[in-house]
C-alpha cells in the first residue's frame, strides 16, 4: 500500500490524496441508515472514476477518505464529480432528506485535501541506488553466446 503505483497506458503514477469533507450546516447526519447508504454510494461512485478508496471513515458530521486518484481526473473535478452525484443519490434514497436540506444541496462547499508523497529519504535513496540497480539488472540480462562449433 505504501509505494505502490499504478499504470496507464504510457505512465506510471501514485497520486494520492487525503480528503475531508462536511455536510451542510454541519449537520450530524452520517450516522444509521444513512452512514451505510453513503458508504455503497461513495464506493460505487470511486469505482465509476477508477479511483481507489485506500481508507474511509464517516464520522457522524464530516468524512475522511484516503484516495488514489488517476492523474487524468483533477482533484477539484473529482470532489465536484463525488459530492453532487453522492447528493443526488442520497436524496433519491430518502425523499424526506430534501426538507431538511432544501433544494438538494446535501454537503457544505468546499473541502480539505492534503497530498501524501513519499518520504524525501525515500526518493533520495531511490535516486543513489538507481543506478546500482540498473547495472544488476543488465548484468542478469546479458547471455554469453558460445560457438557451438569450437571445440
Amino acid at each position: 500500500m505504501a509505494n505502490k503505483s499504478y499504470s496507464l497506458a504510457h505512465t506510471k503514477w501514485m497520486c494520492k490524496y487525503h480528503i475531508v469533507f462536511t455536510p451542510k450546516y454541519r449537520r450530524k447526519i452520517i450516522y444509521n441508515k444513512y452512514r451505510e447508504d453513503l458508504i455503497e454510494i461513495m464506493k460505487t461512485l470511486c469505482k465509476y472514476k477508477g479511483v481507489e478508496i485506500i481508507e474511509g471513515h464517516m464520522m457522524p458530521d464530516h468524512v475522511h477518505m484516503l484516495v488514489a486518484i488517476p492523474p487524468r481526473i483533477s482533484v477539484s473535478s473529482f470532489m465536484g464529480y463525488l459530492k453532487g452525484k453522492s447528493a443526488l443519490m442520497m436524496f433519491e434514497r430518502h425523499a424526506n432528506l430534501k426538507y431538511r436540506f432544501g433544494n438538494r444541496h446535501f454537503w457544505a462547499e468546499g473541502y480539505y485535501v492534503s497530498t501524501v508523497g513519499l518520504n524525501e529519504e525515500t526518493i533520495r535513496k531511490y535516486i543513489r541506488d538507481q543506478e546500482k540497480h540498473d547495472m544488476a539488472v543488465d548484468k542478469l540480462s546479458v547471455k554469453e553466446y558460445e560457438d557451438p562449433f569450437a571445440k
